[in-house]
């Protein structure tokens, strides 16, 4: 073979590497996109990833179709890909504003993108079929497929999503879709006609226009079907690697949002944080050494610090960018009262279950303020697994306290923490209180040596009077251990242990009636 067509071949090799990269990074933007707008991630980054690939093939058999100008009708499919892939979140955030019906159109995002990126490989393997042989030719297209998809994996996971975030990152692989159009287009442009060469300058022209207009209107498009989805006014949001966190405000009120569920609101906050934190406290013997995990946002901590016989508080929360907002952030600053910059707090970044098998230290306390089990990700931070290992780290007389969801909203998912809790070895006490803004809300404690009626007898005997609350007093533990009849279960009242082989809780969940909420 030639230099001119090795040449030729080493173009089309680098244009398959360059798609292979921006097509797996546009199987991820959408995952993370389905993610953040219909929940349950692994079931969605498995069926988006599962449709494309589905979608790949089909486009690789119309392919076939293609007879004549293969090289024109890849430049076409390149422009065209710039276009969707660029618009993938702009488009997902504005019909996210306007219909609940974004998953159509992620969803059918995926196919028409998949059958675009079937439809390359094909095309350049016939293209390459001219400099190279079969088997030589075959392996060398789809080597650099892969390749560029592993260096695609990279770029999302290290630089794309924590970095430049799902506004910017899809122009970037619509950018590189329409560079690769560019580059061949003018390396082999003596392969056109001139008339070709006029419809090629048209496309390229047009395609260039709408990505600029789209780059220079991204952030107020994405802030606008972002604003949209609240009823406040945002007054910031920002993507992490792991979550979407956005702030919003009323009047002088504010509220945490994470990947659009509510962490806690400044108007009622307390009647959350004060049942989670006190009645814990009061119950243990010891204060010297406390856990938290999660509770990024401070609260907790802040709550904690009104026992000055604490000597040390470690919170273990997996987002740096979460708690740099607890230490950092004026609004997260006058709520939390500085707690995550007091010297008693130590911050680890950290999965919760990975710091547990690591741990070595010992507590009188473990406090557990993580999101709700809406996963099966994050249902191992409520399985049985998970609490043995909370069960060893705590003291002889230490007492474990967990947020537990809503006892009536999800009152399967509040049973199921409960008997996984009994069967890791503790007797447990059930907590719920009227939370103004997220409804009735619960909380189970585990005692590794107290019966459940001794348990019960002495939180109606907490004083509260030495601490300065807001609302929490004696009176109220009588309120917040009573629940009555489960009329509410329909006479359902089986449920299993959630273990990390065996995830159960997410289920529960999400069948909870959150239509009533």
């Amino acid at each position: 073979m030639g230099t001119g067509l090795k040449a030729r071949s080493y173009i089309l090799k680098a244009a398959l590497f360059a798609t292979g990269l921006s097509g797996i990074v546009a199987e991820y933007v959408l995952s993370t996109l389905a993610t953040y707008f219909l929940g349950d991630s692994v079931f969605q980054w498995t069926m988006i990833v599962s449709i494309m690939l589905f979608s790949m093939g089909i486009g690789s058999r119309f392919s076939r179709l293609i007879e004549k100008n293969l090289l024109l009708s890849f430049i076409g499919i390149e422009f065209l890909l710039s276009i969707l892939a660029s618009f993938s979140s702009l488009l997902a955030y504005s019909v996210a504003a306007y219909t609940a019906y974004t998953g159509v159109l992620i969803y059918g995002l995926s196919i028409s993108i998949g059958l675009l990126i079937g439809l390359e490989i094909p095309l350049v393997t016939r293209l390459n079929s001219e400099f190279e042989s079969l088997k030589v030719n075959i392996s060398s297209v789809l080597e650099n497929d892969y390749y560029g998809s592993l260096l695609g994996g990279v770029f999302f996971a290290f630089i794309g999503l924590p970095l430049i975030g799902l506004t910017y990152t899809p122009f970037i692989l619509g950018g590189i879709n329409f560079i690769v159009a560019v580059c061949l287009f003018f390396i082999l442009h003596e392969h056109y006609s001139r008339l070709m060469k006029k419809w090629v300058y048209l496309w390229g022209s047009a395609t260039l226009i709408v990505l600029v207009v789209g780059v220079s209107f991204a952030k107020p498009i994405v802030t606008y079907g972002e604003q949209l989805k609240y009823k406040d006014k945002v007054v910031f949001a920002k993507q992490s690697k792991y979550q979407k966190i956005v702030i919003t405000q009323w009047k002088n009120d504010y509220w945490l949002f994470i990947n659009g569920n509510q962490q806690l609101s400044s108007l009622d906050e307390e009647l959350y944080h004060e049942p989670l934190v006190h009645p814990v406290m009061k119950l243990a013997k010891e204060h010297k050494k406390i856990l938290v995990l999660g509770g990024g946002d401070g609260a907790a901590v802040r709550e904690l610090l009104k026992y000055p016989e604490i000597e040390s508080i470690k919170l273990v929360d997996l987002d740096p960018v979460m708690t740099d907002l607890g230490k950092e952030n004026e609004i997260l600053l006058s709520i939390n009262e500085g707690a995550l910059n007091d010297p008693k707090v130590e911050i680890i970044n950290q999965d919760g279950f990975k710091f547990l098998e690591e741990e070595n230290d010992f507590y009188d306390v473990i406090i557990i303020d993580l999101p709700d089990p809406k996963t099966i990700e994050l249902g191992r931070l409520y399985s049985f697994e998970f609490y043995r290992l909370c069960y060893k780290r705590l003291r002889p007389n230490g007492f474990l306290i967990t947020q537990a969801g809503s006892p009536y909203y999800a009152a399967k998912a509040f049973k199921c923490i409960d008997k996984t809790l009994h069967e890791s070895g503790f007797s447990t006490l059930k907590l719920h209180n009227q939370v103004l803004t997220l409804g009735e809300w619960g909380w189970i404690i585990g005692s590794k040596t107290l019966s459940e009626g001794v348990l019960k007898q002495q939180s109606l005997k907490l004083d509260f009077t030495d601490l300065e609350t807001v609302w929490l007093n004696q009176e109220a533990m009588l309120l917040m251990t009573s629940f009555g009849k489960d009329f509410y279960l329909n006479g359902d009242t089986t449920v299993k242990v959630n273990r990390v082989h065996d995830p159960v809780i997410h289920k529960y969940y999400l069948k909870g009636s959150w239509d009533l909420y």
